[in-house]
Formats: structure tokens, C-alpha cells, sequence
């Protein structure tokens, strides 16, 4: 089979192909080499596909080789693997960057000649000598020049000579930054081929050479030298790892064929199934007009700029509406009737309202588009949708969240890694945590009795307390909550804030109330902050604007309401938690894989047996909390020593645990634990 497969193997070919285009058109024009080796490359994020470096042999020579993307399934198929003979039958030899004589062959289709197998490496090949080239820098000036065309998919930073033909489905406005140190201005606009999308940015000299020449919907040859650089995915709507920055030398040509590119490719969603898309996803939709409202404008909090928007009501055959927000010149300009048909390309997905839309920079808006969907959409609501009532997210969201949300619960690591509650839109989420300290100096303000006021009084000195804004007098004000928590959960510590619904429900007293303590009972007031400590919540969180970003600092954006709906939820888990203990011994115990090998009836010992795990507890404060919750002393068996965390009075019940590098468990300490005292 060997001898079959050296036949079969076209050697000298990956020399022809790196040192002689001319004999490799004319005596390979479509290589066989053979596989001797073949990586996976990590992926660089969640959600994109992985990559594969292969080694390829012709006998002679072998070459290291990057499989593209879109050939990926000859080796999630179990086609391609070590010792394959392949039939190299699209590729583009391109330099490695930062290594002039050095080159990678990207492989763009092949195909495995899967009768001959696999083999051990045939002959004994040598690492590939390239040939310098001249340094010349001549770009493509005929149609002719771009016989070979290189696909938007297969490119990367190992790409070095290449030339796409793509169409522009977005361009976007001059943009201008002025920094301390620096000054300038961009563009981008987004490019389209048969086999994918890319995002090309040009700056300074180069916005000022080729803002004009892009057209939308028109067809263009861009050609090396261009830059091939990781996305910056929070700028761009585009499902692409990498994007392009024009250069001095890039060559941009308008291609005189039009119509052999595709115009738009979309992966629409229904209106109905957005209330199972997560937030801040971006999607594609297509939707008729039902009602546009009038352009309002707001100011950035953060930059104090003006905007300009405008908000649309779209509706579709899953009898769901949306609110859609576009923005700047795009909203100024819109002048579509209700009726009409619009498709939407990189929509951002909110959970305001339950769920709503707003159309990025990058995105893109075609009214009443020439593509099926539209058509049967036209059909569906001149016929019968015009007539029908039609449903909204914020009525799925269910009664127990505020405002129709369903926020998310994230870690306070994840809240910082994401910068949630930083940008000028709001943030809207959930963080369970411990708290584990709370600010006792000045933890409420006297207030105006009023009704709706609660602004500040000031004590006048005689016995008296004005209201500012009400111009009134008040023989004494209301204490209101105005506190500052520090909590923590596995893996951080926040300082939140929080005002006087949720500050009544952590101390479990009125602001008047605990002001009193302070004034005539300064150990019962201690006593009563020592007791609102280590308790855990769910707490709903959303940005304080008037609070330092820097200080990470949150306001409780919950009411009353759903902050008992929270409590109430807690309680559920630690419900969960405690239904895990054994009620009753029943015969011999089987030994599990987390080492628990005994069970301990409550009702015999009163000791409570909870397994428990790291992820889930995540250190002192947290069990300190469960001793508090469960009124219960916890006994930590560590290495050989026993460590209590007191949460209980004398009549508490104990919690064993023996700790394991995998978490906390009762497992094979029972015997000796069961002995301690």
C-alpha cells in the first residue's frame, strides 16, 4: 500500500508551489501530498470554531500547513488523520509574518483519497527551502490580476499575498477621537463574500483615500498588504475572529462584475423567541412596521453628548411585538410607513421592558428587502396579521420580577470581568452573596415627612427640622435607610448601596428605630448590625448614577416587593440544601464517590450531615452564614484539627465536616468525628 500511496504522491509539488507558480499550473494543478501530522490549535474565544495545523509531505519537502475553517469537517468527520494521503485541491501559499523566508500553506478545500489509509511517513522529506522574492509592491491594476481569489473565510495573520472580492453591506460614518496625546478620526465598513464576513477599518490617511471610493452594496478587489488582526469583538456585530485594518499600500478596486456576490446573508429570529435569546446577544430580524414614534434625543452620561433616536414597534407571524431603537442620522432620516417590511442585521438584544432592541453602529436596516422572507411575511400580514392583537415580552417576564425582568445571577467576579453597571446603557442583575460588613456611620439621613419628598432636613438648633424643597417645619423627621454593604461570595467582595425598603428588610427594623438604639442603646444597636451580618441574599443590583465607577459601587435597584421574592427564593435553596440530610438510617450505606460512607439520623444524634462543595460554599463566611441561618455550630475537621464556627446558642445543633481538597463532605472521618466531643 506504501509503494501504491508514493505513486499516487506528487513530489516536488510543494516546491512548485512556494519557488515555481509557472510549473505548478502547468504539471500540478492539483497536488497529492500527505499528512504526517496534525494539531488542534486552541480556540481564541467561546463560540468560534477551532483550528488545525497540519504537516504535509510531497516525499521530497514538507511544509507546515493551517487547515481553513471551512474545510474543518474532513477532520470532524474522521476523514483527515495522521498518515492520510490528501488531494490538495484549493490552497494559497502565504509568508509567516515577522519571518521573511518562512511559509505556511493555507489549505482551503482538499479532499482525503480515504482508499489508501493511513501510513508511517513515506520517504524521508526535508523542511522546504523558499526562495526570496523581490521586494516589489505592485498591486493588481486588471480583472485579469484576480483570477486567483482568495476567500473572506480562510484568512488570518498567516496570510500574507491575498486578494478578496467582497461587498460592502455596511459602511459607516466618519468617526473623530481627540485624546490627550493623540487625535484622529476612522470609518469602517463590513464585507461580504460567498464564504463568510469581516469588518475592515481604515484610519487617518487612509479614511481620508477610501471613505469615498466604498459604496454600499457595491462589489470591490482589496488586495494585500492589509492587516489580519484578532476582532475586537465588543465593537462589531460580525461572526468573524478576525478583521482587517487598511494600510498605505492596500489596493481597493470596484469590480466591474456586481452579481456574482451575494447581497446580505442573514440568520433571522423570530420576535417570539427572543425571550429565550440571552441579553446583549446580537441577532438578525425581520419584522413589518407596525408604529413609529417620534425622534427624541438624550445625553450620554458619561460623555454628555447629545443623541438622537427613535423607537419603532415591529410585529411578525409569532404574534409577538418588539420595541426596536435606532439611532443618530439612521433615526433622523427613517421615513417608512407602518406596513412595511424591514430586515435588521446586528441588532443588540435588552431585557428593558422584558426584552427589546436596539440597532449597533455596526449594524445595518433594509426596508421592504427582495429576499422570500419578506415576501412572506408582506403575504402573512396584509392577509391576516393587520387585524390580530399582538403579545409583548415584558407579559412573559412573570409578576416576581420588577419592571417584567428576569435578571440574571452572576458571580461579583463575573460583574467585574463584565464591567456590568459601567456602561452608559443599564445594567439589571442578580449577585447571591454574604454580607460581611456594614457601614455603621451614617447609615440614615433625617428625612421630610411628606409624603413622595424624602429629601434631607436640616435641624434648625430649635427642636425644629426644615424641608428645603416643601418650605416647611417639622417638629421631628423620619430616619431612612441609606447604607453601604460590603458582600462576598467564592469569588470576590462588592460594596453595594442601598436605601430604605431594602435597608428595613436587612436590619429588620425602621431607620428610626435602630437611630434610637444609637442614641440610648449603643450594645443593642452593635448587637443588631452583629445579627444582620453574615446573612445571605440574592440581591438585584443596577448602577447608581451619581456613584464613582471607580469605587465599583452598586445601588439596590429592587423594590420591597422583590427583595422578599428573593428572600423567599433563598429560603427555597436552603430548603434544597437541608432536604439533602439523611432522616433515617436505612441498612448498610454504600460508599459514594464524593468518600461518603456514613449517614447520621437527626432525630438520634442531632447532628446535621450536609455535603456541601467548594463552587457552592466558598470558605468561612459562607459556613458562618449557614451556622447563623440554621442556628447550628459547624465543627471543620482540617488536617487533623478541629476548627468550630459558632452560629447558634447553646441548644444548637452541630454540623460535621471533614475537609477534602475536592470541598467540604462527611466522609471517612465519621468514626473519629462522631467521638469528638
Amino acid at each position: 500500500m506504501a509503494d501504491q500511496a508514493r505513486k499516487v504522491i506528487t513530489q516536488g509539488a510543494l516546491n512548485a508551489i512556494f519557488n515555481d507558480p509557472t510549473t505548478l499550473q502547468n504539471q500540478y494543478p492539483v497536488p497529492v501530498c500527505q499528512c504526517v501530522q496534525i494539531k488542534t490549535l486552541a480556540s481564541s474565544g467561546e463560540g468560534t470554531p477551532e483550528r488545525y495545523r497540519l504537516v504535509l509531505s510531497d516525499v521530497d519537502n514538507f511544509v507546515q500547513s493551517m487547515l481553513a475553517t471551512q474545510a474543518n469537517h474532513v477532520v470532524h468527520e474522521g476523514k483527515l488523520k495522521k498518515g492520510s494521503i490528501v488531494r490538495l485541491k484549493q490552497y494559497q501559499a502565504n509568508a509567516v509574518k515577522g519571518k521573511r523566508f518562512n511559509r505556511i500553506l493555507i489549505i482551503l478545500d482538499l479532499e482525503v483519497i480515504e482508499s489508501l489509509g493511513e501510513m508511517d511517513k513515506i520517504g524521508d522529506p526535508v523542511a522546504l527551502t523558499v526562495k526570496e522574492e523581490p521586494d516589489t509592491k505592485t498591486g493588481p491594476s486588471t480583472s485579469a490580476a484576480h483570477a486567483t481569489i482568495y476567500p473572506i473565510e480562510g484568512l488570518s495573520p498567516y496570510a500574507h499575498k491575498w486578494t478578496i472580492k467582497a461587498r460592502v453591506t455596511q459602511k459607516s460614518d466618519i468617526k473623530t477621537w481627540h485624546k490627550q496625546n493623540s487625535e484622529g478620526k476612522l470609518f469602517s465598513v463590513n464585507l461580504l463574500d460567498e464564504s463568510g464576513e469581516i469588518k475592515a477599518t481604515g484610519f487617518n490617511d487612509q479614511c481620508d483615500m477610501l471613505y469615498d471610493l466604498f459604496q454600499e452594496g457595491a462589489v470591490y478587489y482589496i488586495s494585500s498588504p492589509c492587516r489580519v488582526q484578532l476582532a475586537k469583538k465588543q465593537f462589531s456585530t460580525i461572526p468573524n475572529d478576525y478583521e482587517l485594518t487598511f494600510e498605505r499600500d492596500t489596493v481597493v478596486e470596484k469590480a466591474e462584475d456586481q452579481q456574482d456576490v451575494p447581497q446580505i446573508r442573514y440568520n433571522f429570529t423570530n420576535i417570539g423567541d427572543l425571550q429565550d435569546i440571552e441579553k446583549d446577544t446580537n441577532v438578525d430580524l425581520i419584522g413589518v412596521l407596525k408604529e413609529v414614534a417620534d425622534v427624541t434625543q438624550i445625553v450620554s452620561k458619561t460623555t454628555q453628548k447629545p443623541f438622537d433616536k427613535r423607537e419603532l414597534t415591529l410585529v411578525d407571524e409569532s404574534e409577538f411585538s418588539i420595541k426596536l431603537t435606532i439611532w443618530g442620522k439612521a433615526a433622523i432620516s427613517f421615513d417608512a410607513s407602518p406596513g412595511s417590511i424591514i430586515a435588521f442585521k446586528g441588532a443588540k438584544v435588552s431585557d428593558f421592558g422584558g426584552r427589546s432592541l436596539s440597532l449597533l453602529s455596526s449594524g445595518t436596516m433594509a426596508l421592504d428587502p427582495d429576499i422570500s422572507e419578506a415576501h412572506k411575511l408582506k403575504g402573512w400580514y396584509d392577509s391576516e396579521g393587520r387585524l390580530q392583537n399582538f403579545s409583548t415580552h415584558s407579559n412573559m417576564s412573570g409578576a416576581g420580577a420588577a419592571g417584567g425582568r428576569n435578571d440574571p445571577i452572576k458571580t461579583i467576579a463575573q460583574v467585574r470581568e463584565e464591567n456590568l453597571g459601567m456602561s452608559d446603557n443599564p445594567d439589571y442583575f442578580s449577585v447571591k452573596a454574604t454580607i460581611v460588613y456594614i457601614k455603621q456611620e451614617n447609615f440614615a439621613y433625617p428625612a421630610c415627612l411628606n409624603d413622595g419628598c424624602n429629601k434631607k432636613v436640616i435641624d434648625m438648633g430649635d427642636g425644629t427640622w426644615q424641608c428645603e424643597k416643601c418650605n416647611v417645619s417639622h417638629p421631628k423627621p423620619e430616619y431612612r435607610f441609606i447604607m453601604s454593604l460590603n458582600v462576598n461570595d467564592y469569588t470576590g467582595q462588592l460594596w453595594l448601596s442601598c436605601f430604605d425598603d431594602v435597608g428595613r428588610l436587612v436590619m429588620g427594623q425602621s431607620g428610626d428605630q435602630l437611630m434610637e438604639l444609637k442614641e440610648n442603646d449603643t450594645a443593642a444597636m452593635e448587637k443588631a448590625f452583629e445579627n444582620a451580618n453574615c446573612t445571605t441574599y440574592i440581591f438585584k443590583l443596577g448602577r447608581d448614577d451619581e456613584i464613582s465607577v471607580k469605587e465599583s459601587t452598586f445601588r439596590l435597584s429592587c423594590r420591597k416587593d422583590s427583595f422578599e421574592d428573593m428572600q423567599n427564593r433563598h429560603r427555597k435553596e436552603q430548603k434544597d440544601l437541608q432536604s439533602r440530610v439523611t432522616q433515617k438510617k436505612k441498612g448498610a450505606t454504600k460508599k459514594t464517590r464524593k468518600g461518603i460512607n456514613s449517614e447520621l439520623p437527626i432525630n438520634q444524634t442531632k447532628r446535621l450531615a450536609i455535603q456541601m462543595i467548594s463552587q457552592q460554599w466558598g470558605g468561612h463566611l459562607e459556613l458562618l452564614a449557614l451556622a447563623k441561618n440554621y442556628n447550628v455550630e459547624i465543627c471543620v475537621l482540617q488536617d487533623g484539627a478541629q476548627q468550630n464556627i459558632e452560629g447558634g446558642g447553646k441548644d444548637s445543633e452541630k454540623i460535621w465536616l471533614a475537609y477534602y481538597r475536592h470541598g467540604f463532605g462527611l466522609g471517612e472521618h465519621y468514626n473519629s468525628l462522631r467521638k469528638s466531643p
